[in-house]
């Protein structure tokens, strides 16, 4: 027994972690009924010139600590963790206003996050920080070092993505108190089973859905659903390995990557709406009442993942009736749940039917977007209710979006150039790595300006390239119309040429890069091409000549398109702002009224 403790001494010192040396839970019992404890050294960020306001701290497992707690009530708030894709700075965007929040109310706050290309992590931000992973060893060393008088409230998970929330129940079981939502009623929102009962009882209809952990599971509820279907791994960030599947071997080849990516937890499958609208909402509930941020209704179709595709503030194609019905869809969901803080919900609407997709109780990547196009700080307002405060106390305003007159649209920025072999197609898992808003007094100019922002700079002249699937060629149709009724010339591989043709439209067509020159890529290198609209079968695996096309767009850094829904909003924003210079205005100048 001598023996075995001394080796976990010696493997502690080492830095191996509890979960690589045994049980965790048993590592962990065992370690601290012979004093083995985490002790924490500082990293002086004033090189000992002065005293550090802020200094960070990290763990290790010698003798001397150099931490000093102090006897304030104070906050442990969990950051992100490692920027990754479908995991980035919105959520440290959220952490940094929860601590601004608690500091108004004389709250200690303390950070826990590994990550120094943060702000969360700048020296100014929090009154102490610890630079340790999220990871639950290490959160409960910290807790427990900071909890030294009975004087932590808590612990809040709600402002580091899905990294944080993960840690609900391992944190709960280890009596920590969890500030906001409890792990129950986060339980009841990310369990599919729980969550889907609870949509039943509130009468709130839901798309049909099904889990599985091996390839037989999988392909019953997928028959049972019927193709399409969306799958993907659960407790994964960004929709990664997310895949829309259209028949049985398609199935069968995607169970094969699944498994590899979330091997102990199950597949799950949803009925893919095709042609609906995606809507994100996000808001705030103290148990009583409910704040609802803001509606986003999503411009690119359902397929493509929440956080590639652009929105805007507030929708434009949806109905009073339609956005009346989200409203007390939310306020409903978020009360049954039980909701204490922030609260994101994504719906598809088809046929003026409202499904549920999924609710998510922590701080979506959309709170940055919404709390700037609105002027409502949602985050800070959520920190203050998630440690007792009120919201009819804190604020008078609980739908901004009857207040504001102008347009958002949030647009993602992608990393496509610095990845050679990637596809540009967007698809139902996450690819971007950033994003841009415009604003205006209309949905076309705010577009127009989300896509300068963005780095696809529209032109309102010159040769319009298009190339769509069989299936949408239809709806191209207006929007081609459109592009030459503004003296645009088109070119079209050739089936998209006869449709056009058929419609009355006129247009060149040309060869596919597969059939000969001259072809598309031709005019794109000898810059004769000023947009390229290539829209190619979501959840399929892309042609080769279509990924050529877009590939080249991006390498020759020429705007581009992959949807429709993205096609007829640039025509109507290129149809707005062609004859008319951009009018620059101050933020404040659209929250007079707020």
């Amino acid at each position: 027994m001598k023996e075995n403790i001394q080796k976990i001494r010696e493997l502690k010192q080492m830095g191996f972690p509890d979960k690589q040396i045994g049980n965790e839970s048993e590592i962990r019992k065992l370690r601290k009924e012979h004093g083995i404890t985490a002790t924490f050294k500082m990293v002086d960020t004033c090189a000992a010139e002065f005293a550090a306001s802020t200094p960070y701290y990290y763990s290790t497992y010698e003798h001397e600590d150099e931490v000093s707690v102090s006897g304030k009530k104070k906050v442990i708030i969990l950051g992100a963790g490692p920027i990754r894709i479908g995991q980035g700075i919105e959520f440290d965007y959220c952490t940094v206003h929860a601590v601004f929040a608690l500091r108004e109310m004389g709250i200690e706050t303390i950070i826990i996050n590994s990550n120094p290309e943060t702000v969360s992590t700048d020296f100014d931000i929090s009154d102490k920080l610890y630079f340790e992973p999220i990871t639950l060893e290490d959160v409960l060393n910290v807790c427990e070092k900071e909890n030294k008088d009975n004087n932590l409230l808590g612990v809040m998970i709600q402002f580091g993505g899905q990294t944080a929330i993960n840690l609900c129940n391992a944190l709960h079981e280890n009596n920590i108190k969890i500030l906001g939502t409890s792990p129950d009623a986060t339980d009841n929102a990310e369990n599919r089973d729980k969550f889907g009962k609870i949509l039943n009882k509130l009468e709130m209809p839901s798309a049909p859905w099904g889990t599985g952990y091996n390839f037989g599971e999988v392909k019953d509820a997928a028959e049972r659903i019927g193709y399409p279907v969306l799958v993907r791994p659960s407790y994964v960030l960004g929709g990664r390995a997310m895949e829309i599947v259209h028949n049985e071997i398609q199935l069968e080849n995607y169970m094969q990557e699944a498994v590899k990516v979330s091997p102990n937890h199950p597949i799950l499958v949803d009925k893919f709406l095709q042609d609906a609208i995606e809507v994100d909402v996000d808001a705030v509930c103290d148990g009583c009442d409910v704040l609802i941020g803001a509606i986003m209704e999503h411009i690119e179709e359902a397929g493509v993942h929440s956080g590639d595709s652009a929105c805007v503030i507030p929708p434009q194609t949806l109905s009073k009736e339609i956005t009346d019905k989200i409203i007390e869809y939310t306020k409903r969901l978020a009360l049954e749940l039980k909701i204490k803080g922030l609260l994101n919900i994504q719906f598809a609407v088809r046929d003026n039917i409202i499904y549920t997709l999924e609710a998510n109780p922590r701080s979506s990547r959309t709170v940055p977007f919404v709390s700037k196009a609105t002027g409502v700080p949602i985050a800070k307002l959520a920190a203050k209710v998630m440690v007792g405060e009120k919201l009819k106390d804190i604020t008078d305003t609980f739908y901004p979006m009857e207040k504001i007159e102008h347009v958002a649209v949030k647009e993602v920025v992608f990393p496509f150039i610095k990845f050679k072999n990637v596809d540009t197609a967007l698809g139902p898992e996450m690819k971007s790595t950033g994003e841009v808003m415009g604003i205006a007094d209309d949905f076309a100019t705010a577009y127009y300006k989300s896509q300068l922002a963005g780095g696809n700079k529209l032109p309102t002249k010159g040769r319009v390239f298009i190339s769509v699937k069989e299936e949408d060629r239809w709806k191209i149709i207006e929007i081609a119309k459109k592009f030459r009724e503004m003296g645009f010339k088109i070119t079209a591989t050739h089936g998209t040429s006869l449709e056009l043709t058929e419609n009355g439209i006129e247009n060149e067509m040309i060869y596919k890069i597969s059939s000969g020159t001259p072809n598309v890529l031709d005019l794109m290198r000898n810059r004769e091409v000023d947009l390229v609209i290539n829209i190619p079968r979501v959840g399929r695996n892309p042609r080769k000549d279509g990924y050529k096309m877009r590939r080249g767009a991006v390498e020759l850094d020429m705007p581009y398109i992959t949807t429709t829904a993205g096609a007829r909003a640039a025509v109507d924003a290129i149809e707005k702002v062609r004859d008319k210079e951009l009018e620059v205005k101050s933020m404040n100048e659209y929250f007079k009224k707020i």
